[in-house]
């Protein structure tokens, strides 16, 4: 009788464990497969999430913006945002474009990173810029972070774009011509080609859509001294507006025959117009575009008057240029 006994519990026993350690195999792999993505499970859509990331020894942050919509198997458009010298990735749609970078990014689906630049600035190039101070790797950085969100976002690889102000504007240039094999367009605004990245040439198409002021009393529209408010110190020189213009239209291959729109000016009492010269006919189905903003500051047109006129020029509101932007990113895919 107790050898019966035995008989009977022994396979429900067995069972147990056997079912156990086949189980467990299984139980790891799929912890293992969905520890990297861990972090991106508690990302709060339609919100910034802070992010760290290590490069050169070096703990950087930026901050991550996903649409409501977002959805990793989407592979979603990535845009870089870059605050000017003096500000933070944080603070940049308050300071900048107030909100209207976000508003712009989540109608159309689109993942928003605004990175932090070490004390405040990017290294663009401009030894002025940093004076006796190391000059990190600031296209490093950003491309790690480019790496980061492909592989635990599942951004589009080919559809990578960065933007940004004064600063961030220039950065956004060194971007292009040293990341082109990452970057399909940029939109720097109130920014030019520095000098001391002039010779660099990219290895692919950059499609460009510059918004500069014509007035903007820190970085001259018309190339020179890059200069500081309240201060007589130039912080390196900038090529002029068409001088940086006929460097995209020469790496992107286009023709000189240009399409220009009749003045925008909706909005008299705003002291400015806007003119937005077109070059369609680019190799690999790149694009130029400036757009020239008549009387305008050292301004995000459509974003905030983040310092008084006197210091920074004025904000136009003809246009909501975050929508233009992101309206110009769209229409372009790396080849």
């Amino acid at each position: 009788m107790k050898d019966i006994e035995n008989n009977f519990r022994r396979p429900c026993t067995e069972t147990k464990w056997n079912l156990v350690f086949l189980m467990l195999p299984l139980f790891l792999f799929v912890m293992s497969s969905c520890s990297k993505d861990d972090d991106a499970l508690t990302d709060n859509l339609g919100e910034f999430n802070a992010k760290t990331i290590q490069h050169d020894g070096v703990e950087r942050t930026y901050h991550m913006y996903l649409p409501n919509n977002f959805n990793k198997t989407n592979a979603s458009p990535l845009v870089l945002a870059l605050h000017g010298g003096g500000g933070t990735g944080s603070r940049f749609e308050k300071d900048v474009s107030e909100g209207s970078l976000t508003a712009a990014a989540e109608a159309r689906g689109m993942v928003l990173v605004t990175p932090n630049g070490i004390d405040k600035r990017w290294n663009d190039g401009r030894t002025e810029h940093f004076g006796g101070d190391s000059m990190y790797d600031d296209v490093g950085f950003i491309s790690a972070v480019i790496d980061r969100m492909i592989e635990d976002y599942g951004v589009d690889s080919n559809r990578v774009y960065a933007t940004g102000i004064s600063n961030g504007g220039l950065m956004s240039f060194r971007l292009a011509l040293d990341l082109s094999d990452k970057i399909a367009a940029i939109a720097p605004v109130t920014a030019q080609v520095s000098k001391a990245v002039e010779s660099k040439v990219p290895d692919f198409p950059v499609s460009l859509m510059l918004v500069n002021g014509v007035d903007d009393p820190l970085v001259p529209y018309d190339g020179g001294c890059i200069d500081v408010p309240l201060s007589n110190q130039c912080r390196g020189e900038v090529l002029s507006t068409d001088e940086s213009i006929a460097k995209f239209l020469d790496f992107n291959q286009c023709a000189t025959l240009a399409e220009t729109e009749a003045i925008i000016d909706q909005l008299p009492n705003d002291g400015t117009s806007v003119e937005i010269t077109r070059y369609n006919t680019c190799a690999d189905k790149a694009d130029v575009v400036l757009i020239k903003v008549i009387g305008g500051g050292h301004t995000w047109p459509g974003g905030a008057q983040y310092l008084p006129p006197d210091l920074v020029g004025v904000v136009s509101s003809e246009i909501n240029a975050s929508e233009m932007i992101l309206d110009f990113f769209l229409s372009h895919t790396r080849n």
